[in-house]
């Protein structure tokens, strides 16, 4: 019988977490997995939970929450023994859809009882773990009113983007990588592990966690038009396409700006220096992830997300009780 711990963040994305207890112990039950639960209740709680469980030889922890609660659990598993798993229940819920995770608890359960654990990399910028993205200018400015805001969820994140569009400047942004110097005066910068910020809003499109390497993103600046092209671009994947966007792939990367400033670690708010060091960690992370074939076609691969997405907010929808 192997053991898991389960960590739950009761307060992360916009749907309650009534009833994931038993969900899990009943599943995990049936496939030989004994589950401990845990909850948590300030920052930093699910890394010290999941720290614990790899000193005590858990065979996974299952992170129920965000973006931010994955990467807090995640942080503490990188070259370990324990296989991170993820129970999607944020609002942006970026890792997962990467990964093909179902945006369901049951379906995503499912994924860890097939017990398919893959050798995933992560990224770091200045030592900080990041496992989806990283960014800089825009979508880290989006990110800080974001957190602000008492409301979760799409809308709220959409008000915020919209609200800092009107009145964000580019910033001028230094890339070292690959033996070559590159300075562009940018709307932002992602460097992505994986391929979207969440809600299937895909800003590496191509990006994946197994290649050693990570997706560097420059967005340049543009008129308001430019800015509508470039929001449907995301959302149907064609973004490395965009003639206002230059993408290129690196092991590592150094990124030099003006000063200290905003920054977004996979969507958390973060202040970070003027020399941002970022790097690739290959294959030191187990994720517990789907089998097959799961290649990105634009246009396609997000439509299908989109159908899903909405099937399942309509199973919801009529199985309110």
């Amino acid at each position: 019988m192997a053991k898991l711990m389960l960590v739950i963040n009761p307060i992360s994305g916009t749907g309650s977490k009534k009833g994931v207890r038993e969900m899990v112990e009943k599943a995990m039950a049936e496939c030989g997995h004994e589950v401990d639960v845990r909850l948590t209740g300030a920052r930093g709680d699910a890394t010290r939970l999941a720290r614990e469980a790899t000193r005590q030889g858990y065979y996974g922890v299952l992170a129920c929450g965000g973006d931010g609660t994955v990467n807090e659990t995640a942080r503490a598993l990188c070259g370990t023994g324990t296989a991170l798993g993820i129970l999607p229940a944020g609002s942006g819920n970026g890792l997962a859809r990467h990964l093909h995770i179902p945006v369901d608890i049951q379906a995503a359960l499912k994924i860890i009882a097939s017990d398919n654990i893959v050798d995933s990399d992560y990224g770091t910028v200045n030592d900080l773990p990041f496992f989806c993205t990283f960014g800089m200018g825009f979508d880290a400015a989006v990110s800080h009113r974001f957190a602000r805001r008492q409301r979760r969820g799409l809308l709220s994140y959409v008000t915020s983007a919209v609200s800092e569009y009107v009145q964000y400047r580019p910033q001028t942004y230094t890339v070292s990588a690959n033996g070559k110097l590159l300075t562009e005066k940018a709307f932002l910068v992602a460097v992505c592990n994986a391929s979207q910020w969440g809600n299937n809003a895909y800003i590496a499109p191509e990006a994946s966690i197994t290649d050693g390497l990570l997706d560097i993103t420059i967005v340049h600046s543009g008129t308001a038009i430019d800015a509508a092209v470039m929001g449907m671009d995301i959302f149907t994947g064609y973004i490395n396409k965009n003639t206002m966007v230059h993408t290129f792939r690196a092991p590592a990367c150094v990124i030099y700006r003006n000063s200290d400033g905003e920054a977004h670690i996979d969507g958390e708010p973060v202040t970070l220096g003027d020399i941002l060091d970022v790097k690739c960690h290959r294959g030191a992370l187990k994720i517990f992830t789907p089998g097959g074939d799961h290649s990105f076609t634009p246009v396609i691969t997000p439509l299908k997300e989109m159908l899903k997405d909405a099937r399942l907010g309509l199973n919801h929808l009529l199985h309110v009780k």
